[in-house]
């Protein structure tokens, strides 16, 4: 539609249905009597346009911010997404045919990238006109930063060149378009057009290139065939992806390119896109594996029952698998993942196969025993749920943990260079399958669990003041797992590190004692665990504390003095830096100085000697590549979104952001304000100009301590806000003064559109392993020294990672809403003011 007609463009919709019928002329007086005659004129012509049966087809793919489908209509076949789909059944009633008014309407709905380009530029032109505007959209600017999918990434068969020549590309019809070539291999060519193309994809074109022809002595009558692949636009220039047609060979022209290629490549230079693409997927990889806090469990299926095999243990994630060990430190996993738990994530559909399970352990005669329970079954009843969250979260060994069950395929472990294998024999070898021995290994698993502590204190708290009848704790047994079952049949896969190892937390489930120093009073409890160095030590009491917060205690050991006489474990000096509001739960640090040396100096050596479980052995592995072979199939599956920061002064900058698979609600939230490939997280660092942000600070935490930090972001989201700031408002959960106001909050976000709940995790990075990069380094290097060197400048700048769980429904349910509150709230619709909540 022409820019004159564009303000009558209500108009021409009320006319779009009368176009055929014989009052068309007499409505057209009506709806238009204030309309100039001579653009009654033109609105007429426009609509009788619009109303001309089509010919073309549409093929949206690449287009749109959508997944295209197949689409049959009167026996031409289109390729639409959803929202394409519904407007061209929409404009087809109103045409009452295939029209260019339906071609037309299809190619501009809301997601079409080309018209979401042209609101950006109008924006942009807004903002010039308005400094402060511009302002805004600079500080939100740099909180954009591009998704990477993990060891996703183009494999290339042949080398390409970067080469511009004019060419001109001919259909079977003899029509013909000039344009120029992008880059060109033995196999492809890429060329651009500065006009849309009437060209189809999967059609065969006849490529003549006219800049050749003065040169070199090429066929100036028969073009050489190519299939056309794909047809994507950027900044109004059209990109046509073209394949050597294997049904038209010319070995005359593959003798002349391969010696052109050959001869011209470090004059033209090879275009590196894909390798630069894979170094950057690898090198993302590389800092979010050994730091995730999931810990993945791949599972096979043997006649048609879930058997966990493998788990991928990591730096952060070790706390959970050692939970899970009992007193004889056997894997106690299918604890956790039961069959049934299993079937019901099965069961449910790929986007949402998540539950939460609820757990603590129970010390007695020197033996653990687990007790779990997950969300659904404790709902089927509410003074069982409410007696067990109430009991178990007194206890110093309260954990929650997110189960997430996504697909996977033993193929995914084939993890080859972006280089193609006729760059040599070494890259050739790079790029060979793993072995069949291996994968023979791997051939049944079909799923992929992902097992993360969501724990919070502020939950642990909330679920304390839960009331419930005492009676029922007998009930709880329905939730113990037997002892005399067989022990988890998991074999466990560690990464291997190069660098400093990041401490946390070690099992130590024993019997203390605890006596305040100006009191000759006896507490008996339960230690749960201990921290690096032994600085750090939980335990759960059986009577309540009486002492104060910085107060000093004395901790003994009695079992750890039998097995340990050569050291003094029955005075050690500690001083509580929490506990909870029972008073049965403390956090413990050891004194400084030479009152806490006892302390300080045994668990060194207990830690010492006890690592040797967590450490990767140095004997060869039996099959050679399994745990390369399960990180890569992992990576291509991670579940919950993740970015890096890299350290640009003082200050720590969003870099390179991983989207999760089953991660919807997260995912549009941060790419409500984002381009195509990019995500916005700005809401994260609204806390920027604070005292002490959550982020920037934390990572200095992080580093100090050398030790895993969390904390729960409470958000509320209104997709119907166009400002940022009024459509994504976040805060920290410690920053509230109560429940009161937690609840409040949780509330009003539910009523005026959606609430989210974040288990953010931050954690520092280790050092890259170039070896599994300086191959495509090398190449890099080879051609363009400077990319190579800005490539390994950003990798070293990186110096933390951010997690980011969902955990919403859990906290949900933390503050007593239903599961009907639950439901509805999964729902991105905004709501109208005053929605009841069954709370």
């Amino acid at each position: 539609m022409s820019q004159d007609l564009k303000q009558y463009a209500a108009i021409i919709e009320q006319l779009k249905p009368m176009v055929n019928e014989p009052e068309f002329n007499q409505v057209l007086l009506q709806i238009a009597s204030d309309v100039p005659k001579e653009k009654r004129f033109l609105i007429k012509m426009e609509v009788k346009r619009l109303a001309k049966p089509c010919m073309r087809t549409i093929d949206l793919r690449g287009h749109v911010d959508g997944k295209c489908k197949k689409y049959v209509h009167e026996g031409r076949t289109h390729y639409m997404d959803d929202i394409a789909v519904d407007k061209f059944e929409e404009q087809i009633r109103v045409f009452g045919r295939y029209t260019y008014g339906v071609y037309e309407a299809v190619q501009n709905t809301e997601n079409n990238f080309r018209l979401m380009r042209e609101k950006e530029l109008a924006q942009e032109r807004q903002e010039r006109s308005n400094p402060e505007l511009k302002k805004r959209s600079a500080i939100l600017e740099q909180f954009k930063v591009p998704t990477v999918n993990l060891l996703d990434y183009r494999q290339r068969n042949a080398e390409r060149m970067n080469f511009a020549v004019a060419v001109e590309l001919f259909n079977d019809q003899n029509e013909s378009i000039r344009g120029l070539s992008v880059d060109i291999s033995l196999e492809g060519l890429q060329v651009k057009l500065s006009k849309d193309t009437f060209f189809k994809k999967g059609e065969t074109l006849h490529i003549f290139f006219r800049g050749l022809e003065t040169e070199y002595a090429l066929d100036k009558k028969n073009g050489i065939a190519y299939k056309l692949v794909k047809i994507s636009t950027k900044n109004d220039v059209n990109y046509l992806a073209l394949q050597r047609d294997s049904n038209h060979p010319n070995p005359a022209f593959d003798k002349f390119l391969e010696n052109f290629i050959h001869g011209n490549k470090r004059r033209y230079k090879v275009n590196m896109s894909n390798t630069i693409e894979a170094i950057t997927s690898k090198t993302s990889e590389q800092f979010f594996s050994p730091r995730s806090p999931t810990l993945p469990v791949f599972i096979d299926v043997i006649s048609n029952t879930l058997v966990p095999r493998f788990a991928m243990a990591n730096e952060v994630n070790r706390e959970t698998l050692e939970y899970w060990q009992d007193e004889d430190d056997n894997c106690r996993l299918n604890f956790l993942l039961t069959q049934e738990r299993l079937n019901q994530l099965l069961n449910k559909s790929e986007e949402v196969r998540e539950i939460f399970v609820f757990s603590f352990t129970h010390f007695q005669n020197e033996k653990v025993y687990f007790y779990s329970a997950a969300m659904e079954e404790l709902a089927q009843k509410d003074a069982l749920m409410r007696a067990f969250l109430g009991f178990g979260s007194k206890k110093a060994s309260w954990r929650v943990f997110k189960i997430t069950l996504t697909d996977m395929v033993p193929e995914q472990a084939h993890i080859p260079t972006s280089i193609p294998d006729s760059v040599g024999n070494k890259i050739k070898k790079l790029n060979t399958p793993p072995s069949a021995r291996l994968m023979s290994k791997l051939k049944n698993l079909q799923f992929l669990a992902h097992i993360t502590d969501v724990t919070s204190v502020t939950g642990q708290e909330t679920y304390n003041e839960f009331t419930f009848n005492r009676d029922n704790l007998s009930h709880l047994r329905l939730f113990g797992h037997p002892r005399n079952r067989a022990t988890s049949n998991i074999e466990i896969v560690r990464f291997k590190y190069d660098e400093k190892r990041i401490e946390s937390r070690y099992q130590l489930r024993t019997q203390v004692t605890l006596r305040l120093n100006d009191d000759e009073t006896v507490i008996n409890g339960i230690s749960e665990d201990i921290s690096v160095h032994g600085l750090g030590l939980r335990i759960e009491l059986k009577r309540e504390y009486k002492g104060n917060l910085e107060g000093r205690v004395e901790v003994a050991f009695p079992k750890l003095q039998e097995i340990a006489p050569s050291f003094n474990v029955m005075h050690l000096q500690y001083e509580v830096i929490y506990h909870n509001a029972d008073k049965n739960i403390l956090h413990l640090k050891a004194v400084s100085g030479d009152a806490g040396k006892g302390a300080r100096y045994f668990f060194e050596e207990l830690i010492k000697k006890n690592k040797s479980s967590l450490k990767v052995e140095d004997t060869e592995e039996e099959i050679p590549g399994m745990g390369q072979a399960l990180r890569c199939i992992n990576a291509r599956n991670a579940t919950s979104l993740s970015f890096l920061m890299s350290k640009e002064g003082v200050r720590y900058v969003p870099q390179a952001c991983i989207i999760g698979k089953q991660d919807e609600r997260v995912t549009t939230l941060t790419t409500q304000f984002a381009e195509q490939g990019q995500v916005n997280l700005e809401f994260l660092f609204r806390d920027r100009k604070q005292e002490s942000p959550f982020l920037q600070s934390g990572i200095k935490v992080v580093k100090h301590e050398n030790t895993p930090l969390r904390e729960e972001l409470f958000i509320s989201f209104d997709t119907a806000q166009k400002d940022p700031r009024m459509a994504i408002i976040p805060r920290y959960s410690s920053k509230f003064e109560d429940n009161k106001q937690r609840k409040a909050f949780i509330r009003e976000a539910m009523t005026r559109g959606q609430f989210i709940a974040i288990h953010l995790m931050l954690t520092t990075t280790g050092k890259p392993d170039l070896s599994m990069l300086q191959t495509e380094i090398n190449y890099v290097t080879m051609y363009a020294m400077h990319k190579a060197k800005e490539l390994e400048k950003k990798m070293w700048s990186m110096a933390a990672c951010s997690h980011l769980i969902d955990v919403t429904d859990e906290v949900l349910l933390r503050y007593g809403f239903s599961l009907d509150d639950i439901t509805a709230n999964k729902t991105l619709e905004s709501k109208p003011k005053g929605a009841l909540l069954t709370q």
